[in-house]
Order: structure tokens, then sequence, then C-alpha cells
């Protein structure tokens, strides 16, 4: 029996020849689109919420990432030049190189003017002073023949006459007047709602905000800002004096609102 060849057959041999260049450049390719895509390298964003420039920029630079300043807020609670936001979140899975936009709370803050809501009702009071970028503080109240109306505005437990400037943000507490013929309220059901929003609806029925607590669930200020409350005290549909206080607890755990 003759001995198989390739060297006899030279279109046999070329077709397989060009099968194996072929499967070696699809490998090749396959190893470069690998390693620019960096397949499986992929890196997980941190949380830079309430981290400071340096901190940022050091933490990017270990990570290989890029950051970058889109937008800045003014945030009274948190310190100057920290972090409010970020884009993509943390948690987020990015290539080496990614940039990260950031939105930093202002260092300069911004400064509105105190308007006079002597003579209003609790209720514009509060309006006007959201208006104005400032917020209602502590309630106090006092006898008086008008429930709720406005008998002086304080900042820091000093009168504050309309005109000066404050940072935006800030509370002006409220002294009210209060017939003890109409002195009770019922307490508003906040649970579900935001921090910022639960407080605004439990001044807007004449109480004030008590103690505001978050559970394990939240972890960050970034979890902070999306909590909301699971529990309050009193329960809502209580009718208690004006003034009182309501405390709530605050989650970012689904599952406690069931």
């Amino acid at each position: 029996m003759a001995k198989f060849s390739l060297k006899d057959k030279p279109l046999l041999r070329n077709f397989i020849w060009g099968i194996v260049f072929v499967g070696a450049m699809l490998l090749v390719i396959q190893l470069l689109m690998a390693l620019f895509t960096r397949h499986n390298r992929e890196l997980t964003v941190p949380d830079f919420t309430a981290l400071d420039m340096t901190t940022v920029h050091r933490v990017a630079n270990n990570l290989h990432l890029r950051v970058e300043v889109a937008d800045s807020v003014f945030v009274k609670h948190l310190p100057l030049g920290v972090v409010f936001s970020q884009n993509p979140p943390a948690g987020s899975r990015v290539k080496k190189n990614r940039r990260i936009f950031i939105t930093i709370n202002s260092t300069v803050p911004r400064m509105v003017t105190v308007p006079s809501v002597i003579g209003y009702s609790l209720r514009q009071a509060q309006a006007e002073l959201m208006a104005g970028g400032l917020q209602v503080g502590r309630l106090t109240y006092v006898s008086d023949i008008a429930t709720n109306n406005v008998l002086k505005q304080q900042y820091r437990g000093a009168d504050i006459p309309a005109g000066k400037k404050l940072e935006t943000e800030s509370k002006i507490d409220l002294v009210l007047g209060l017939n003890y013929e109409d002195s009770s309220t019922d307490v508003p059901n906040v649970k579900g709602f935001t921090s910022g929003v639960a407080s605004a609806n439990i001044i807007e029925n004449s109480l004030n905000v008590g103690r505001i607590r978050y559970d394990d669930s939240v972890k960050n200020y970034a979890d902070s800002l999306h909590a909301v409350v699971f529990t309050q005290s009193p329960e809502a549909a209580s009718r208690i004096p004006m003034g009182r206080n309501v405390d709530i607890w605050l989650t970012v755990n689904p599952e406690k609102l069931k």
C-alpha cells in the first residue's frame, strides 16, 4: 500500500495550512480583544461620598480610576468640599481608567436673606422660609389668643430680624401663639418618607422633630439620603399637645416597610 503524503497533494496541504492560519489568527484576535477590553478585570467603584478631595484622588489613583468634578451644591450639614454624589454610583463595575463624575459640596456657603414671618400662620411661615432656602427649626408655644400665629423668629436662641444674611438651609426657630382651647393636634403618618419630607410633615402639624435614628442597614451618607421612616413615636393618628416631639427611625431595608 502506498504511503499517504501531503507532499503529493498540494491543494489539500494548502487547505489545511489555511485552516491552521485562520485558527491562529482567531486566537490572536481573541487574546488581543481580551487584553484591550480587560475581560474579567473590571473594577468595583468605591463610595466617594462624604470624602474630601485629597482622599478621593488617592483612592482613585490606587484603583486606576479618573475623577472629574462635574458640579457643586451646598448642603449645610455636610462638611465643605466633600463629595455629595457620584456617577457611576458606588458598587458599579467599570473598566480601568474609567472617569467617575462627582458633585462636591461647595467650599463657599451660599447665603440667603432672612424674611419676616412674624404675624404669619405656621403653614405660611414654613412655606416662606422654605422658598427662601431656609428651614423651620424648633417650635415653641406660648399663651396667645391665636393658635399658630408667629410671634417671634429666632436663630440660635436670639431674635433675628428680616434682612439678615444666613447660610442656606439654616433653621429659624419660631415662637408661636397657643390658645389652650385649641392646643392639641394629630400626629401625621410619616412612614415611608425620607427624613426631610417626614420632618416637614411633622412641623406642618405643629409638632417638633425629636430623635432621628438610623438602623444598621444605613451604612453611609448615600444610604442616609435614601433611607425612609419605618417606625415613629408617637404613632400616627395619636392626638397630642402641640409642640411635642415625634421621634423617627429610618432604614433602607424594604422588608421593614411591610
